[in-house]
């Protein structure tokens, strides 16, 4: 009788061998025991079930640990053209922001007055930092994000008391979250006033009462209602607000402090500000282009009065907040405005030379028109004229999948790379990635076809 055939799992290196080799171990410097562990044992079972052979294992965990990083975001290519792409992390930070982030991650004095060795203001500095770059502020404010702001702003100035807001600005933003179901989880109760499209001041006139606490304008940002249509704005709400003894909440979501000509029709805080507003509320990490904060600005009894709240504590910014606000506000124009005013002829150029370097290398590219956008709930409809790079879109899947991961979009049986957020000197990296992408393809990599429309798969989530 012939003898039987060897389990090939007995030839599974067992986990202490693994954990002994020299590669394994170098990479508990940088990966927890705990998490090392996970992975070799990840390795075993795909041999287990015959994914791979057992004496591919040792490979396979090297290859996987040289891969993982103690965080399991990936940075990427953004090359949609959305300048604050939600799903890809809103604002990329300026290099002063992240100086500012390494020098913040150790101890700090952020709350520390070094000069006495008293307690000190916490965030003084980017205070001041927000203040310069918007004096129509007489205070300013720092919590972790604009819904935190908004529900800070409706408990500490309204209470349990009414908020008169339009219908036509009750608004759902990214991933079904409602502006309505924040304000009234705050405990504070919702007045609607007017219609979607047509609310005029004497809607908000008759609603005051003796239960009202505050009014509220809030900019719809995400989309635009346009024909038969009647809004109030901080310029017409602000009289109507302090004749009653009113505060005036201004949330304008995208980031603006002052006018850019860029978006003639997107609302600043400065411009609210000096119409009357008492609190204005925008988001750090989108047009501002700095880290996730809820910026808030004000007069100085407004903001007090939040700072004072109890709830105020729980939704503080951290120290790597400050720090990466007050860089932005002090450095150099930061990412998110150089891809906003890029020059079209500029990025003509650019995409020319990247579609020409492809060309050379084997890969069928051409220039088209391709027109860019703000994302994040700001410059709702607003074209920005620019040019992509146009492959085949056979190649969106391996992108992004790629070493250096690049996020396109496919139309038409294209794939489109936009090079208006793509750094100049990211230029090589992107070339190598469709390069690598296209040897992948040509290798018959598993699971590749043509791809419907990417922007379904990786929705810009606006505001």
């Amino acid at each position: 009788m012939p003898a039987p055939a060897e389990d090939p799992r007995r030839r599974i290196p067992r986990t202490d061998a693994l954990l002994a080799l020299d590669g394994v171990r170098a990479a508990t410097a940088a990966l927890s025991e705990h998490v090392v562990r996970g992975l070799v044992r990840a390795v075993q079972d795909r041999a287990r079930r015959g994914e791979i052979a057992p004496e591919q294992v040792e490979d396979a965990l090297l290859a996987t640990l040289a891969a993982r990083g103690a965080s399991s975001l990936r940075p990427v290519l953004n090359a949609t053209g959305v300048i604050v792409h939600t799903n890809l992390g809103r604002a990329p930070l300026s290099d002063a922001a992240r100086r500012a982030l390494v020098d913040a991650a150790g101890y700090t004095d952020v709350e520390l007055d070094l000069a006495t060795g008293t307690r000190g203001r916490r965030g003084a500095g980017a205070r001041a930092a927000l203040l310069a770059a918007c004096p129509a502020a007489e205070d300013a404010l720092i919590v972790n994000n604009g819904a935190a702001a908004l529900m800070l702003a409706c408990l500490a100035l309204a209470g349990e008391g009414e908020v008169i807001v339009s219908r036509g600005e009750l608004i759902e933003i990214g991933a079904g979250f409602r502006l309505p179901d924040l304000i009234t989880a705050a405990g504070t109760r919702l007045r609607e006033v007017g219609t979607t499209n047509r609310t005029h001041l004497a809607d908000y006139e008759q609603a005051i009462g003796e239960e009202t606490g505050a009014i509220c304008s809030i900019h719809t940002s995400n989309f635009r209602v346009i024909g038969f249509t009647a809004a109030q704005g901080p310029a017409q709400l602000a009289p109507l607000a302090h004749e009653h003894s009113l505060p005036l909440i201004a949330d304008l979501g995208s980031g603006l402090l002052r006018p850019d000509p860029a978006l003639p029709d997107e609302p600043d805080a400065a411009t609210a500000l000096e119409a009357g507003a008492d609190v204005v509320i925008t988001s750090g990490d989108k047009l501002l282009g700095g880290p996730q904060a809820g910026i808030v600005l004000g007069t100085a009894e407004a903001v007090t009065r939040l700072a004072r709240h109890p709830i105020a504590r729980a939704v503080r910014a951290d120290k790597l907040a400050l720090a990466a606000v007050e860089a932005t506000l002090s450095g150099p124009e930061p990412p998110v405005l150089q891809a906003l005013h890029a020059d079209p002829a500029m990025l003509r150029a650019r995409t020319d030379r990247v579609a020409a370097a492809l060309a050379d290398a084997g890969v069928p590219a051409e220039t088209v028109e391709h027109e860019g956008r703000v994302g994040g709930g700001g410059g709702a409809e607003v074209p920005l004229p620019g040019w992509a790079v146009r492959v085949d879109a056979a190649l969106a899947p391996l992108l992004r999948t790629g070493d250096v991961p690049v996020v396109g979009t496919v139309r038409d049986d294209g794939c489109l790379l936009d090079l208006r957020c793509v750094p100049e000197r990211d230029e090589e990296r992107l070339i190598e990635a469709v390069l690598e992408a296209r040897t992948r393809l040509g290798a018959g990599a598993a699971g590749v076809g043509r791809v419907e429309d990417e922007n379904a798969q990786v929705a810009q989530e606006e505001h």
